[in-house]
Parts: C-alpha cells; sequence; structure tokens
C-alpha cells in the first residue's frame, strides 16, 4: 500500500497530498528514508522530501525537519553490515536539503545551522559503515553523502574562516581514518568536490590549506615492512590528493588560491608517488 501510495504520487509531479497530514507524510517518508528497498528509499523517499524541501513547503517547520534528521544520523550508529546504514546515510542527504534551502533563503538562525553542522561532522568521523554499493540494497554511500552534506554547509554564510577549517579537519580525518578497505565508489571524487566548494569561498587562505595538504600527503606515503599491504593505509589519501588535482585544474569557477595550490599538490604528488613522478 505504500509502496502504490507513494509510487502514484511520483507520478502526479510530487505535489504535497490533501488527503493526509503533511506531519503523518513526513513521518512515512522518515521511516521510508531507512528501508532496505533501494526504490522505497532512493526512488521514493528522498526525491519526496527533497523536492518538497525546495519547493518550500517545510519553510515553517524546516527546523523540526532538520532536526529529525540530525537525530537520524545516531541510529545504529557504530554498527556496521546493518540496514540501519541506510536511515543515517539518506537521513544525512535530507539534511543537507534543509541546509541548502537555508543558504538560499535564510531560514535559521547561526546557532541552529552551526548545532547541525556538529552533528554532521560528528556523524562523519564516527560512522564505521563505509559500504558504498550494497548488492540488492542498492546506495549506503557514507562517505560520499556526507561529503555532499559538508560541501552544502560550506556554502553557508553561517560559516566564517574557522568553521570552514573545521570542516578541512573533518574532511581530512575521514580520510586518514583506518578503513578494512580503500574506498570504491567515486567517495573522493565527492570529497575533493566538497573541499572545492569550501575553497571557493575564498575565506581560507593557502597558510591554512598547505600545512592541510601536507597532513594528507604524510597519510599517503607508503612504507611497508614485507607483511602487510601498504597500499590499504595509504589508497583513500592518494586518489584524494589526485582527485583534488585534477578539479583544481580543470573545474570552473576555480578558487583565488588555485594557482599557488596547484605547486603545492603537484609537490605533494611527486613527494608521495617517487617511483612515477620524481
Amino acid at each position: 500500500m505504500t509502496r502504490a501510495y507513494w509510487s502514484q504520487v511520483k507520478a502526479g509531479g510530487l505535489a504535497v497530498p490533501d488527503d493526509r497530514p503533511l506531519a503523518d507524510l513526513t513521518t512515512e517518508l522518515t521511516t521510508m528514508l531507512g528501508s532496505p528497498d533501494p526504490h522505497m528509499r532512493d526512488g521514493l523517499a528522498y526525491p519526496t522530501l527533497a523536492t518538497w524541501v525546495d519547493r518550500g513547503v517545510y519553510d515553517d517547520l524546516i527546523t523540526g525537519l532538520g532536526d529529525g534528521m540530525a537525530a537520524g544520523l545516531t541510529v545504529g550508529l557504530g554498527e556496521q553490515g546493518t540496514d540501519s546504514v541506510f536511515r543515517r546515510a539518506f537521513s544525512v542527504l535530507v539534511l543537507a536539503e534543509c541546509i541548502d534551502r537555508d543558504n538560499q533563503e535564510g531560514l535559521l538562525p547561526a546557532g541552529k545551522l552551526l548545532e547541525w553542522g556538529d552533528r554532521i561532522a560528528s556523524w562523519y568521523l564516527r560512522e564505521r559503515d563505509l559500504r558504498g554499493f550494497v548488492p540488492g540494497k542498492g546506495w549506503a554511500h557514507t562517505v560520499a553523502h556526507g561529503a555532499d552534506a559538508l560541501g552544502v554547509l560550506a556554502r553557508s554564510p553561517h560559516l566564517g574562516r574557522n568553521e570552514l577549517t573545521v570542516l578541512l579537519d573533518v574532511i581530512g580525518d575521514r580520510l586518514l581514518a583506518p578503513v578494512d578497505e580503500p574506498f570504491a565508489h567515486g567517495e573522493a571524487d565527492r570529497m575533493a568536490l566538497a573541499t572545492m566548494t569550501l575553497l571557493r569561498r575564498n575565506v581560507v587562505p593557502l597558510s591554512v590549506v598547505e600545512p592541510w595538504v601536507a597532513r594528507i600527503a604524510a597519510g599517503a606515503q607508503h612504507a611497508s615492512d614485507g607483511e602487510t599491504d601498504p597500499f590499504l593505509p595509504t589508497a583513500n589519501a592518494q586518489a584524494f590528493l589526485r582527485a583534488l588535482y585534477l578539479q583544481l585544474a580543470i573545474a570552473p569557477s576555480p578558487p583565488e588560491i588555485r594557482p599557488d595550490l596547484l605547486l603545492v599538490l603537484v609537490a605533494a604528488l611527486r613527494a608521495t608517488n617517487p617511483s612515477y613522478l620524481s
């Protein structure tokens, strides 16, 4: 019944149904965000909520909706390999939609926006289920979705140099955290895109970004005792440095520090790939 109902809503252009209270509709959609069925979660619940946020349906209720999504980031947090990951992974996307709506319309006080930013950062660093595509259940993609949310957050006028510097550190911490296997579903590109969004604010200077790149480069240095895989602890940092260099080199609307930062990245890539680039 739920699947048929929401499929009909989507087929009708995602107009808000008038046969049920908005609160009941929102509760049902929020539950669907945690469904292991990718059509229910990714095909119906998320696009419906995102569209309604974008159309201003929740403008007077945006705080409550965002708080609910922030609460969803804690559901099953710490678990690995369970279906609870979907609620967290898609709650952060809807929370990002709420932040983006505020970026456009100025609906929220700075304190609430910064609170949501703290909740996103805390979840991102504590998340242990790093699966990308889950066979039979679709995308979890917590690392990529979290990066998307950080990118939206970086555009907020409520964030200045200090807050944006913290976001850089969050991205760096996530990149350098130990993993069971390297990211394999475009996560480095999404994290680089979030970084580019932050840099395009032209608020964080090269004097802050350069040592941040050096920290990531240190994590990208290959070292081996001959018994352990030297690429496992370095692969994510390596992929990120390459992705950031590529986006900085050819993406439109580059940040003001682009010329100097390109030189920094080239030096980092040469130092961490001496066999190929020295």
